[in-house]
C-alpha cells in the first residue's frame, strides 16, 4: 500500500525501483498494492540517455530493508528490473 514517507518514520528504507515512464510507475504500484507491500515513492533525479545523456526525473520506489529482497523477485517475476542494492542515482 502506498504510504508517505514519513509513515515509515525515521527508517532508512532501500530502493527498489525507478521508474522512467508513468506507465512504469503505475504498473509498479499496480504490483506492490496488489502483493499488499507497504511501499513510499518520491521523485528525484537520475542520468540517463544513450546519445544525448542528461539528468531526468523518475519515480524512486522505496520499501522496508526487510521486504525489499522478496520486492525485488516480485518485481524480476512481473517481468521489470528493480534496482539492485549497489546501483546508485
Amino acid at each position: 500500500m502506498k504510504r508517505e514517507s514519513d509513515w515509515f518514520g525515521e527508517q532508512d528504507l532501500d530502493l527498489v525501483y525507478i521508474a522512467k515512464r508513468l506507465r512504469e510507475a503505475l504498473a509498479v504500484e499496480r504490483i506492490l498494492t496488489g502483493a499488499d507491500i507497504d511501499y513510499a515513492i518520491e521523485t528525484d533525479t537520475y542520468h540517463g540517455g544513450i546519445i544525448f545523456r542528461g539528468e531526468r526525473v523518475g519515480a524512486f520506489f522505496y520499501v522496508q530493508p526487510d521486504a525489499a529482497a522478496g520486492v525485488r523477485e516480485l518485481l524480476k517475476k512481473n517481468g521489470l528490473r528493480p534496482s539492485m542494492p549497489e546501483e546508485t542515482r
